[in-house]
């Protein structure tokens, strides 16, 4: 895996992976940034959020549910200073489906994060504490 991150100016930068993709990142005007962009640490909040989330659609497709929306709502609590690292996240996963069923939709998420996800597993070693939950909905 590769990517590379450069400066454009102030507190911008250009994020490139190695797929070609791009993202653009900035701060706050306090820091020097314009806010054009995604703050890093918000991308590292992301990266969790897709790792995890492609874990459980992979999951419950292979377990045949009719999923038509997935979506996961992080919250990030950070320590106070420099540096200030992410101390505690939260997921809430939210599926919707037509006739989904419960224990799918509760291993999907758990086996994510015990098993697949190497974004949260990651960070658990580093000791962040990461809690999950779940809610099931149906398609309106």
């Amino acid at each position: 895996m590769h990517a590379t991150v450069k400066w454009v100016d102030g507190a911008q930068f250009i994020g490139e992976s190695g797929s070609g993709h791009s993202v653009v990142m900035d701060g706050p005007p306090d820091h020097g940034g314009r806010n054009l962009g995604v703050r890093p640490m918000e991308m590292l909040l992301l990266g969790l959020g897709g790792c995890s989330s492609f874990d459980v659609m992979s999951i419950l497709t292979k377990a045949r549910q009719a999923v038509t929306d997935c979506r996961v709502e992080l919250e990030a609590e950070r320590a106070e200073g420099v540096p200030s690292p992410f101390t505690k996240i939260h997921m809430q996963f939210i599926v919707t489906g037509k006739d989904l069923k419960e224990p799918q939709v509760k291993r999907a998420v758990e086996l994510s994060a015990t098993k697949y996800c190497s974004a949260s597993i990651m960070l658990e070693a580093g000791g962040v504490e990461i809690t999950h939950s779940y809610e099931i909905r149906s398609p309106d």
